[in-house]
């Protein structure tokens, strides 16, 4: 015991230890110790270790994992995060990446955090990136109102409840983008000429980003609905089967809310072009009305130039009536004008 707290730097680890205690080790809920303690415990000793790091950085993550000899490929995934959703089976350990999300309608974001979990036959190390309460739900949960068939599971208690309160809040997640989708909806088939194609695939790549975090879980907890997942209590797989279910039919409903934005944008995209379109045909029309009377006051425009001119000998300039002839041969060209232009739709 001294020398493995000799070889601890507890300090420089403890900023990142939200959570480091035993579970199942007699009445009265959890009991709290220290890293040194926890690895002593996990070697041999009654229930089981919880160790509960979070915002850990690269060195802090590698330190516990030398202390509980976790496999070097599964460490390494969990200190640079931004990993698929998986499940790898090792020597000593399980090794499970969750995807919590959450949606923060104000701005349409799904905000997706990562759980790394290793699970060990006495002991579960957990890692988090990211903002999520899902762990401190089911720490809440195993001091107190976890089902007794699941907290006699041991370290896999922490894995199903991890994975079954994610799962639950996909269903949440997707219950209040489907108001959003709702809300593009009304409005793109609704009156107004407003152009929602931003908004639209804005919404269509945070789904994106929730089927990545979704679609690759189905796999793990199908493995895990299975059974037989070394250091993974078998009990447990009647109970994943259950998430499995529920995080099928979560994936359906995204896959839907996904198609269904395609078909909106689409439809945004076809009313968008009927507006130009009819933008464009009346500025058509003006340019065309424009033109027609332009052309009749060229009549009166060429003809009072022409007469403007300093000639004496043009026809009929001293001619008495020639004034009222000018104005009778204007008002007639500019009229027979107007009348074409009516009769093909010029004015």
């Amino acid at each position: 015991m001294d020398d493995l707290r000799d070889r601890l730097p507890q300090g420089r680890v403890a900023s990142a230890v939200g959570e480091c205690a035993v579970y199942g080790d007699g009445p009265g809920g959890p009991r709290r110790l220290d890293l040194a303690d926890a690895a002593a415990v996990a070697r041999g000793g009654e229930g089981f270790v919880w160790i509960g790091l979070q915002q850990a950085t690269a060195a802090q993550i590698t330190e516990v994992a030398a202390l509980f000899h976790l496999p070097p490929l599964a460490v390494e995934d969990a200190v640079q995060a931004h990993q698929r959703p998986k499940l790898e089976v090792y020597d000593d350990v399980a090794f499970a990446v969750l995807k919590p999300v959450r949606y923060v309608d104000r701005i349409e974001v799904v905000d997706v955090g990562e759980i790394a979990v290793f699970v060990g036959e006495r002991f579960v190390i957990t890692v988090r990136h990211g903002s999520t309460d899902v762990l401190g739900r089911v720490r809440r949960e195993l001091g107190g109102g976890l089902a007794e068939e699941v907290a006699a599971f041991g370290p896999t208690a922490v894995l199903y409840r991890a994975a079954d309160l994610i799962v639950d809040g996909y269903e949440r997640v997707i219950e209040r983008i489907d108001v959003d989708v709702d809300d593009i909806e009304a409005r793109v088939f609704g009156p107004g000429e407003d152009d929602h194609a931003e908004r639209i695939y804005n919404l269509k790549r945070e789904v994106a980003e929730f089927r990545r975090a979704l679609v690759p879980l189905l796999r793990p907890l199908e493995q895990l609905a299975a059974g037989g997942v070394e250091h993974v209590a078998p009990a447990a797989g009647s109970w994943f089967r259950d998430v499995h279910d529920h995080a099928l039919r979560a994936a359906d409903r995204v896959e839907g809310i996904d198609r269904l934005l395609s078909d909106v944008l689409q439809a945004n995209v076809a009313r968008v072009t009927v507006v130009q379109s009819g933008i464009a045909l009346r500025q058509n029309e003006d340019t065309r009305r424009i033109s027609a009377w332009a052309a009749i006051a060229l009549v009166p425009t060429a003809i009072a130039g022409l007469y403007g001119m300093n000639f004496d000998n043009i026809p009929e300039l001293h001619w008495k009536y020639g004034y009222f002839a000018v104005l009778t041969v204007i008002a007639s060209a500019c009229t027979v004008l107007h009348r074409l232009f009516k009769r093909n739709g010029w004015l």
